[in-house]
């Protein structure tokens, strides 16, 4: 019997998973963040080195015994970026075949049904992913959700775009909104002159706490936060596209993997995501992401060492679900 792992390092959290080679998950272990341009590079190597040593012993499995290894990492953005995040793997003692690639790519191969394809991530941050049908060729965005690279609608894109439409309607320039409302109850502000003042001099500070309250004030219809939530949807689909047009599957029939809390948070930003991508790829199909991505990433490492690896898919997803059952 060979054994495989998998690993996903984010911002906020770490997942690694061990399988057999039928696809039979066999631990899972959770850690704290490991995306370098948090934590650092050492930081990276101590939060691997504690899931995945819990993630073989829960399996019984010790690090020589791994045929094969797939990691999605936050932050590793840039060819010039692998080197560095080899050299924070290498302590781990792995002798085995072994992949790394951006952790919005791994949603790719859990979330879809043929393992390529596009991505599109919306939480706290956001970015776009695409697989060719030979996974020789990837699509990206920037990935850096920042005015220069044009990306927007995480979480806080959303809540800056709310912000803005409240300073409009202090400054006269936009109607009124009950984002303002929401806004002044958040933060406790005085009153307007307060609250701007506030985000300008940085008293007051955004937090995820704000984005559900944008949400459920575009639920209740509010213009002002429906039109943030039409926005959002735009720039998110926008960014897919992208990755459709660098790989070229315009016409081609495949699957957009819809990842992070955001996604079904509206229907206005859903459709309006929808939209925006299917006026480029009108074959196209939605999947919502309902599986962690850390089960791509035993598929990645199973398919470095020579796997079919799709075909164990299935087993992989239920077999990993038992196991969350029990967490």
């Amino acid at each position: 019997m060979k054994y495989y792992l998998g690993v996903d390092v984010g911002g906020t959290k770490t997942h690694a998973l061990s399988a057999d080679e039928t696809g039979r998950a066999l631990g899972f272990a959770t850690g704290g963040p490991g995306n370098w341009e948090g934590v650092g590079y050492a930081g990276l190597t101590r939060v691997l080195q504690e899931v995945t040593g819990r993630a073989l012993e829960q399996a019984g499995i010790k690090v020589n015994q791994v045929a094969g290894t797939g990691m999605g990492i936050g932050g590793y953005d840039w060819p010039s970026e692998r080197q560095d995040h080899l050299d924070a793997i290498r302590p781990l003692g792995l002798n085995c075949p072994l992949e790394i690639v951006n952790d919005a790519s791994l949603g790719i191969l859990a979330g879809t049904s043929e393992g390529w394809g596009v991505s599109v991530v919306a939480g706290t941050g956001c970015n776009a992913r695409g697989w060719s049908k030979d996974h020789k060729r990837q699509g990206r965005a920037v990935g850096g959700g920042s005015a220069w690279s044009g990306e927007y609608a995480g979480g806080f894109d959303i809540v800056a775009r709310a912000m803005q439409a409240v300073t409009f309607e202090w400054l006269k320039r936009g109607p009124k909104t009950y984002l303002s409302e929401v806004f002044l109850d958040h933060f406790k502000a005085k009153n307007l002159d307060d609250l701007v003042e506030g985000v300008y001099l940085r008293r007051y500070n955004f937090n995820s706490a704000l984005v559900l309250k944008v949400f459920e004030t575009a639920r209740q219809g509010d213009a002002a936060a429906e039109a943030v939530m039409a926005w959002a949807g735009q720039e998110l689909g926008g960014m897919g596209v992208g990755g459709i047009n660098q790989l070229g599957i315009q016409e081609e029939q495949f699957e957009t993997v819809l990842i992070g809390s955001l996604h079904g948070g509206s229907s206005i930003l859903d459709a309006a995501l929808r939209k925006t991508v299917l006026e480029t790829a009108p074959h196209t199909q939605f999947v919502r992401l309902t599986v962690p991505p850390v089960v791509g990433g035993v598929l990645l490492g199973m398919e470095e060492a020579g796997l079919k690896a799709h075909a164990m898919r299935d087993n992989l997803i239920t077999t990993t679900n038992d196991i969350l059952k029990k967490e």
